[in-house]
């Protein structure tokens, strides 16, 4: 079995909806205040991480009565607290799937959405549910499934995505390159119940504004 970590954000809360599409794990990472919304969600928190600023009262007061390991960390500091969330799931397992609301602060919203594909998680699988998208990074090869007809967006991050090669999309991309900040990999749909993304070199971020199932 794939070892899977889920790493809770903070900020406000995600719909608790989200939970079926949650796959089973030992590993819940949750960032502050992403403690109380693991616990709306059904998991079952196994390390808290994150300056303590956000989580209720009550919900640090359970952490603590649970035993909870905890990783705090002053409120000046150079990272998110999704940041080192995932920086304390990434050497545990082989994917992470990120719970996020989706509604709180666009400079948090964006730059978690650009963490997600940074090369200090190249050795991991990432997905996140985000609103009611579903993010897919993509690194060599993955494969996405959803409605047909539904929307899917490619977008390059952090430089070129070179040798773009698409199956299961209405517009195909064949050894395409992937510019950041350019729109040809917006609004694709898919054609089939899955799809697959293939990038030679750089990383794309599939993004399925409909809410999916992981492949």
């Amino acid at each position: 079995m794939t070892r899977t970590a889920i790493v809770v954000t903070g900020g406000p809360s995600p719909d608790p909806a989200i939970a079926e599409f949650l796959p089973a794990t030992e590993h819940v990472v949750v960032a502050d205040s992403g403690l109380d919304h693991a616990r709306v969600l059904g998991l079952e928190p196994t390390l808290l991480v994150g300056d303590l600023d956000s989580i209720s009262p009550e919900g640090l007061r359970w952490a603590r009565d649970r035993g909870i390991a905890t990783d705090e960390h002053p409120a000046d500091k150079d990272a998110t607290d999704l940041d080192l969330a995932l920086s304390a799931a990434a050497p545990l397992v082989e994917r992470i799937v990120v719970v996020d609301a989706g509604l709180g602060r666009l400079d948090h919203s964006v730059a978690n959405l650009l963490l997600l594909a940074s090369d200090r998680f190249a050795a991991v699988s990432v997905w996140a549910y985000t609103a009611d998208a579903l993010v897919t990074v993509v690194r060599g090869r993955r494969a996405l499934v959803g409605r047909p007809g539904a929307y899917v967006s490619l977008l390059a991050v952090g430089g070129p995505a070179t040798g773009v090669t698409t199956r299961g999309l209405r517009w195909a991309l064949t050894e395409a390159t992937l510019d950041p900040c350019s729109t040809l990999g917006v609004s694709n749909e898919l054609v089939a119940p899955r799809a697959e993304v293939q990038v030679a070199t750089g990383v794309v971020l599939a993004i399925q504004p409909e809410r999916a199932p992981l492949a």
